[in-house]
């Protein structure tokens, strides 16, 4: 395995890599553009160039952990060279980008997978099994307040690229949201039209999206809202379905169902009495609290080459997340309600417009060294 990128989520993989918390694969090489992230790295092969890397013979696979717009580029090269990839959230910038990066995987026997560590998650397992073998019935509403991305300036001063059209394509909903917006559709099924209401630098001096509220249309007839900021302490994260069965709410680490005896529709066309409700049972649902780990879908990667095994989280699945995300900030950007699937052309000639008329000036500042890992469990 090779890493592709040494910033903070490159460096994570790499450690645990080098622990060995990953059986059938060893780190054999890394590639950054900076030398000074190579340093530590110095008793594996070293490289300043992607290219390089991928055309050395050193590795069978990478994983890319670059920043965005990197995702695709890199992404190809590896490809066309025979490499299996698997590539970090999101996998591309933009729909057009998803759709130039999956045209690029033309050999069957290469595995190109996601980095959805949060599909790994036992909290989410357990709600899309609730949902997949029936027990909430057809789903009628869903809500995810997710305002817990709390950031500061210091952070989008870390990097030059950070909250910027050009260099990250992006605010809250490409780089903090991904995974929400990946198991809101790996759970409730794909969306059939979008309004989406952001605002841009309400709460940083960014010129990309830090405060978020759209509402979705799911092709399976649900409806719902999905809010998201960066700016908002202590902030919120709660996951709640409303099926014919019953209320599902995901909070705080906690399951909880309300299940109606009967189904509410059911129960409507058969009561005689116009404030009747189901009778309800209130359950805690318990699941296993192992789980949502980078390194189980690098082993999950990692035995789908050796073995075969069906991948987690494949690459073809990881356009929704973008295609959404692109979907929210479009409708809002040009004021009207978005259908799905989206135009990715149109949505690219909006981002280079962005990109072309940008006159914001970025600040960066050398920040304070934290544990960037204490941000995973806001997933």
């Amino acid at each position: 395995m090779g890493i592709v990128g040494l910033g903070n989520m490159g460096r994570y993989h790499a450690d645990y890599l080098l622990q060995k918390k990953v059986s059938g694969c060893e780190l054999t090489a890394v590639s950054d553009a900076i030398p000074a992230n190579l340093e530590r790295y110095r008793q594996l092969k070293t490289f300043e160039r992607s290219e390089d890397l991928i055309r050395s013979g050193a590795v069978d696979a990478v994983l890319i952990a670059t920043p965005h717009y990197l995702h695709t580029t890199i992404g190809i090269d590896a490809l066309e060279h025979g490499l299996h990839v698997l590539v970090e959230k999101p996998i591309s910038v933009h729909k057009s980008d998803c759709e130039r990066l999956l045209g690029a995987h033309r050999d069957p026997k290469l595995v190109f997978g996601a980095m959805f560590q949060m599909r790994t998650d036992p909290r989410y397992r357990k709600i899309k099994q609730l949902i997949d073998q029936g027990h909430l019935g057809q789903i009628v509403r869903v809500n995810w307040i997710i305002t817990d991305w709390y950031r500061t300036e210091a952070y989008y001063a870390s990097g030059g690229w950070r909250a910027t059209w050009k260099g990250e394509g992006g605010g809250v909903l490409l780089n903090q949201c991904p995974h929400n917006l990946d198991l809101l559709i790996w759970c409730c099924g794909p969306v059939a039209r979008v309004r989406g209401f952001c605002q841009l630098g309400r709460f940083h001096s960014i010129e990309v999206e830090d405060n978020v509220t759209a509402y979705l249309e799911f092709a399976r007839g649900a409806t719902g809202v999905f809010v998201t900021s960066t700016g908002e302490t202590p902030g919120t994260n709660r996951f709640e379905i409303a099926g014919e069965k019953g209320r599902l709410v995901l909070e705080h680490g906690r399951i909880s169902f309300v299940r109606n005896e009967v189904s509410m529709f059911e129960f409507s066309r058969s009561s005689r009495a116009g404030f009747a409700r189901p009778e309800v049972w209130n359950v805690d649902v318990p699941f296993d609290p192992s789980g949502a780990q980078h390194h189980l879908i690098v082993q999950n990667f990692v035995d789908a080459i050796s073995s075969g095994a069906r991948l987690l989280a494949p690459a073809t699945e990881g356009v929704g997340s973008v295609e959404l995300a692109n979907a929210i900030l479009y409708s809002s950007l040009i004021g009207e309600t978005v259908e799905m699937p989206l135009d990715g052309g149109a949505y690219e000639r909006k981002l280079q417009q962005l990109i072309a008329e940008s006159r914001h000036e970025k600040v960066v500042a050398e920040v304070a060294t934290e544990d960037f890992t204490q941000s995973f469990n806001r997933q």
